[in-house]
């Protein structure tokens, strides 16, 4: 069997391993790379280093990660089992026995590979959906390099890291440190078939010597991983493929202070959940941000801050059914903190990995139960204001009708999720107008509407909105799932 049909065979097995580098970057030329306090358990959003790359590979499909560890692996080890469940497998390999800039650690580890092999370093963070567009961009034969584009000039990048050059999507070569380049810095993850990870032995050869097998010149210190891709450069199958954060494919690195600070800023700006409102997106996640990283460094899980958000939204409605002007004010800013408090657990439950069926379902049954619990809240208190008069039933009618149009809703969005998440819709337009739909069920803009109304001392106002708004939302929705109510499958 010839060479390309052995490589096209090992290739179709796809990206299942990655090799996580701990102690060193992909292209450190020997020795230990990592700055002064930075390192794998170094901490950023509530996890190491080490965990959210683990689990980030995990959860973009990957099911086997190599670790090549220094002296901190029982700490890496020890780490991962106080963090979420990791289900993946986990192969150690210890620095001391197998070196980063040995190629024989490389032609090693080659055994343990079927199909591409991906590999990264500790030292950055980056998105599910890198990992997942690496795996859909697989060519059989092929090196995928993810490159930071600098956007203009830069020299030198990343310490460590090369500039690259390429054109069009093809790496042309990895420039001197010290040269400027327009091109963007080569980032620790690559995507490599496995034929070439057992290449790291095999010199560098020039494509006009290939012919006579002549070598060419490589030093003695250059990386095996930097080799095996100058050389897969020269033979035209280096893919680049540029990181991008606003398509949710980003990556940072995280080798100072400053690049912690910055890891944490993207993660904070990737948790923009999938149905925002417009109070959400340019108050509530500002200001959220604060109490999340006070819960993260309380070790709160995220259905305990549903919890504490319940119980805020609850003390909100209480305040409501008082009466009273003060009392109003002061429920209608209850609630909006509860609001900013009810980011936090999607947040952290994000940031950590904590994300489960349970902990959705609460917080949209907590959310339910805060909303129906304010407006039975805003109705009793606007009856006591009233007293004896003649209108004195209205509130109570109106809020009546707002509590029985929420849990109406309540039911019917649950219903339309478990129709999204297991059969889909029957036709676009349906699908179009669901998501439409659970997009506004979604926002808590209106606990902004609530304290407008609480300040102008007319919550009575609001329960008209709430009864009719509650009333025609659950109409809408009954009527937009009710072709897939009847539908079997």
């Amino acid at each position: 069997m010839n060479e390309s049909a052995v490589q096209k065979r090992t290739d179709v097995q796809g990206l299942t391993t990655a090799i996580l580098m701990t102690t060193a970057g992909l292209f450190a030329d020997g020795g230990r790379s990592l700055a002064e306090n930075i390192g794998p358990l170094t901490k950023v959003g509530g996890l190491t280093l080490f965990q959210r790359a683990v689990l980030t590979l995990e959860r973009a499909g990957i099911n086997q990660v190599i670790v090549l560890a220094g002296c901190e692996e029982e700490a890496l080890r020890r780490s991962l089992r106080q963090g979420p469940a990791v289900t993946v497998s986990m192969r150690w390999r210890p620095v001391r026995e197998f070196p980063p800039d040995d190629p024989r650690t490389w032609e090693a580890l080659a055994e343990d590979v079927k199909g591409f092999c991906l590999i990264a370093s500790t030292q950055a963070v980056f998105s599910k959906g890198l990992i997942e567009r690496l795996r859909e961009r697989l060519q059989d034969g092929e090196v995928t390099l993810v490159v930071l584009d600098v956007g203009g000039s830069r020299r030198g990048g990343s310490p460590g890291n090369p500039p690259v050059r390429y054109e069009a999507d093809r790496l042309v070569a990895l420039a001197p440190p010290a040269e400027p380049t327009e091109g963007g810095v080569a980032a620790d993850l690559l995507v490599l078939p496995v034929g070439l990870l057992g290449t790291a032995l095999q010199p560098c050869l020039s494509p006009s010597s290939r012919s006579s097998q002549a070598a060419v010149s490589t030093p003695s210190t250059s990386h095996p991983i930097r080799r095996i891709l100058e050389q897969a450069a020269l033979d035209g199958r280096v893919r680049i493929m540029p990181a991008h954060a606003g398509r949710g494919q980003w990556y940072q690195d995280v080798r100072d202070a400053s690049g912690l600070k910055a890891a944490e800023q993207t993660l904070f700006r990737s948790l923009t959940g999938e149905f925002e409102g417009f109070v959400d997106r340019y108050f509530n996640r500002k200001v959220s941000k604060l109490f999340t990283k006070l819960f993260l460094a309380l070790r709160l899980s995220p259905n305990a801050i549903t919890i504490v958000s319940t119980v805020i939204g609850l003390a909100a409605a209480t305040c409501f059914a008082i009466g009273g002007y003060a009392s109003g004010v002061i429920g209608a800013l209850l609630f909006q903190l509860a609001a900013v408090i009810d980011c936090c657990d999607g947040e952290v439950a994000r940031l950590t990995f904590a994300e489960s069926p349970f902990g959705a379902w609460l917080d949209i049954a907590a959310d339910n139960v805060v909303h129906m619990a304010i407006f039975a809240g805003v109705a009793w208190g606007a009856y006591t204001q009233y007293g004896g008069n003649d209108g004195a039933w209205i509130p109570l009618v109106l809020g009546a009708t707002a509590v029985l149009g929420n849990a109406c809703s309540f039911w019917l969005v649950s219903r339309a999720q478990k129709i999204r998440s297991t059969r889909g819709w029957n036709n676009p337009v349906q699908a179009a107008w669901s998501d439409f739909m659970l997009k506004n069920v979604a926002s808590r803009d209106f606990s902004v509407v609530v304290l407008l109304f609480a300040l102008i001392g007319k919550l009575d106002w609001f329960l008209w909105l709430a009864a009719v708004g509650s009333t025609v939302f659950w109409m809408i929705m009954a009527w937009v799932i009710r072709p897939s109510l009847g539908s079997r499958g």
